[in-house]
């Protein structure tokens, strides 16, 4: 403080200086925001593109098992339990990639007409409970497939070891759980929702 009690007046090129530090701190934020974005979009991808390959193998697999049963007597052992594991983790992993994509089911006829700070507020609790619900069944799959490891337990007739299909879920609801958190600090820091999804 100055002896004459007034603030120190400031200049010209120190308010450059202050507006230049405050858009280089939101190009960084920008920047690694944009980074995160596309390494979800890349995980989601890459599920995508995993969860069709065995979706056609379950088909390819099916077929055979019809083929060998009805024309040459004979069984494919557990390729019915190996059918239902994918479906799982066509479920459980597709469900990760519907929620980062925006496209899961939702009653919004009435909340686009809802004011602008309304439906932020039910974004951010929408989200929430996402959060809550995801690190619920997180927990509790991942504790569950942990005790399949530990005890050793295996299907019946595939062999497959359980943990695989329980953890599926587990990594389901794990990945969900972090695209709801990213698009709950999205919401916070007022990042308009991305081209292609949906509102509230």
């Amino acid at each position: 403080m100055p002896a004459d009690g007034f603030p120190p007046k400031v200049g010209p090129n120190q308010q450059n200086v202050r507006a230049t530090r405050h858009e280089t701190s939101g190009d960084l934020l920008g920047g690694w925001a944009a980074v995160i974005d596309k390494a979800f979009d890349r995980i989601a991808r890459v599920i995508e593109l995993a969860l069709a390959l065995c979706f056609i193998f379950a088909v390819l697999l099916n077929f055979a098992n019809v083929v060998g049963r009805y024309l040459l007597g004979i069984s494919l052992i557990g390729s019915d339990e190996v059918q239902i594991y994918i479906m799982i983790g066509m479920t459980f992993l597709g469900a990760a990639v519907v929620t980062r994509r925006n496209m899961h089911l939702r009653m919004d006829v009435l909340v686009r007409f809802f004011p602008t700070f309304i439906q932020v507020l039910l974004r951010i609790l929408e989200q929430l409970l996402l959060i809550a619900l995801a690190g619920f069944v997180l927990t509790q799959s991942f504790f569950y497939a942990r005790q399949m490891l530990r005890f050793g337990r295996s299907s019946d007739m595939a062999g497959i070891p359980m943990w695989i299909p329980h953890g599926t879920v587990a990594l389901g609801f794990g990945l969900i759980l972090l695209v709801a958190i990213w698009r709950l600090v999205g919401t916070a820091r007022g990042t308009p929702e991305r081209p292609g999804e949906a509102g509230p």
